[in-house]
């Protein structure tokens, strides 16, 4: 196994449990103890983790992620705007996946008068919305994160390559031009992960405030994502800074 290749299965293990002591990651990897320390000493040079007394744990960032009360009124219109669009692009009969989210949640309250749709989510939100349809619904089984309201997936726990989505809408706290999408916490970036090898069509649904940052974890450079679906309030400048990627901005106005 490359030491890259490590040191990422190092940041997916420290997304379960807070400390990981050096001993564990040496009977995980059967790697020596020099080994352990060379990798964690790397990853902490990157700023992605911090040591502690005989072990290490994710390095919490420094522009840290909103509450979800707080998200659920930032923005509100222009998220339902958003939502409104992407269900737009859904089709009677389509396998989805919706993302947890304060922007992909708006997506479910447009999309109750569609007929025979397949619903993949991690939002409890979303399968409270439309929980009273005849939608089938299909929760990823997993950890519960309180303050997202949200499953954060494990493979060990839901068989991903099962899946045969049509398309994903799912969400990102920061995106730019050159980098991609990225994200605050390594569960909620698996899932993504994961869910974007197995969708045909990735829309990203996000509000402009999103533009023009990186944020810790990155998800998926532009060449991965085919629609970003965002407010009319976008900068022209950074609209410009995506002309050269393939990746197509819709914005969403109350015009259409």
């Amino acid at each position: 196994m490359l030491p890259s290749e490590r040191q990422k299965k190092f940041l997916d293990l420290l997304s379960i449990k807070d400390v990981i002591a050096i001993s564990d990651f040496m009977e995980e990897f059967s790697i020596s103890i020099e080994t352990v320390r060379r990798d964690l000493s790397i990853l902490e040079k990157q700023g992605k983790i911090e040591k502690v007394y005989g072990g290490a744990k994710l390095k919490k960032p420094l522009l840290s992620e909103p509450a979800m009360e707080e998200r659920m009124v930032h923005k509100l219109k222009e998220k339902d705007l958003i939502g409104k669009k992407c269900s737009e692009l859904i089709n009677d009969g389509d396998c989805i996946f919706i993302d947890s989210g304060s922007t992909t949640y708006h997506i479910a309250k447009y999309i109750r008068n569609k007929k025979n749709l397949t619903i993949i989510t991690n939002s409890i939100a979303v399968v409270n919305e439309l929980i009273t349809t005849d939608f089938e619904i299909i929760i990823i089984g997993g950890k519960i994160r309180q303050e997202e309201r949200s499953v954060v997936t494990y493979d060990y726990i839901f068989n991903f390559s099962e899946l045969n989505i049509q398309k994903s809408f799912i969400c990102a706290g920061g995106i730019t031009a050159e980098n991609g999408i990225s994200d605050f916490n390594m569960q909620e970036v698996v899932t993504r992960k994961k869910i974007i090898e197995r969708s045909k069509t990735i829309y990203v649904a996000a509000d402009s405030s999103k533009f023009g940052r990186d944020v810790m974890i990155s998800i998926a450079p532009l060449d991965k994502i085919d629609f970003i679906i965002t407010d009319s309030s976008l900068s022209k400048n950074l609209i410009n800074s995506f002309k050269k990627s393939k990746t197509l901005l819709i914005l969403a106005s109350k015009e259409g």
